[in-house]
């Protein structure tokens, strides 16, 4: 038999055999045999390698636990974080927004889809938002089902807006889908016209549309249109409108001057009553008063027949 490339090299040769039993208890240490890189060496070399190595897995010992690396901590100290790390940690998670329920919810009310008229219609809530109070729920009249609706035109936008007449085509479909909502059976409207500059005052192509785009139900269960502190420009607006609106609906118009007037019409548990408003009515009062007062002190103004006696009667007695 020749001899084997280590023995010819002066190597020991690999075993083919391990000593797994016997001896003192301790790892044992596999050595892996010996591989020759050598370029020259033939296919028949590699028989060598001992490939009928008998090895009994289960006299194999397991590692210990203390020979696992505890890799739990990214510390290269073993120490936990110190609370510097832990707060900046802290403070960049607080830096991502968070997109809450309630957020979602304002979101879905920046557009309302309504329809009027059997026409789809979507209103930018965004743009009208400061101006949503010009219409509101005054309770209920008579019989308790009558609902009593309140128009603040003092509320309305200033028209030298850029965006006047978007805010004013959005709050229109507003007012109207609104009042469809809020009307069941008869109603009245309480036009609330005081304390509102000219520059807010509706326009009368803007009236008109609203009257016309309001639904026949509404027209015809509408009981009362009260005015409250009526202005000349108003009054014109209503009669240069009356050709273009029924008999019936111009038979509807109340003029009030006051809110004690106004109380004696209606209930006013439940109407919101704007703070401008309250101011003109108790300024109009104090100067209403204040003209009796006047009235009452200087007598009553002579009218031209009286006057024209006492010339008379002063030319005849110097005669």
């Amino acid at each position: 038999m020749d001899p084997s490339p280590e023995e010819a090299e002066g190597r020991p040769a690999p075993p083919t055999t391990l000593p797994l039993q016997g001896g003192p208890a301790h790892r044992k240490k596999l050595s892996a045999p010996r591989i020759s890189l050598s370029l020259d060496q033939s296919e028949d070399d590699l028989g060598d390698t001992p490939d009928d190595l008998d090895i009994n897995v289960d006299d194999l010992e397991t590692p210990e636990d203390g020979d696992y690396l505890d890799y739990t901590d990214h510390e290269l100290d073993g120490e936990e974080p110190s609370a510097a790390n832990r707060s900046a940690a802290n403070e960049t998670r607080d830096l991502i927004p968070t997109y809450g329920a309630e957020e979602e919810r304002r979101d879905a009310r920046l557009w309302r889809t309504v329809v009027i008229g059997e026409q789809e219609h979507r209103i930018n809530m965004k743009i009208i938002e400061p101006y949503q109070r010009v219409i509101s729920h005054g309770g209920y009249y008579g019989n308790g089902v009558n609902a009593i609706i309140v128009f603040a035109a003092c509320f309305l936008p200033d028209s030298d807006r850029g965006d006047y007449h978007e805010i004013m085509e959005n709050l229109f479909l507003y007012v109207i889908s609104t009042l469809e909502l809020m009307v069941a059976e008869d109603y009245m409207i309480v036009y609330l016209n005081g304390a509102t500059p000219h520059r807010r005052m509706p326009g009368l192509g803007w009236l008109k549309k609203c009257y016309q785009m309001i639904d026949r139900r509404l027209r015809k269960n509408l009981k009362s249109f009260i005015i409250l502190h009526p202005s000349w420009f108003i009054r014109t607006v209503l009669a240069i409108t009356k050709p273009f609106i029924s008999a019936k609906f111009s038979s509807k118009i109340k003029y009030v001057t006051s809110l004690d007037e106004l109380e004696k019409l209606i209930p006013m548990d439940s109407i919101q009553i704007p703070e401008c408003i309250m101011r003109l009515d108790k300024e109009l009062k104090e100067a209403a008063e204040n003209s009796r007062v006047n009235s009452f002190l200087l007598g009553p103004e002579p009218t031209v027949a009286s006057r024209t006696d006492r010339a008379e009667e002063a030319a005849g007695s110097s005669s």
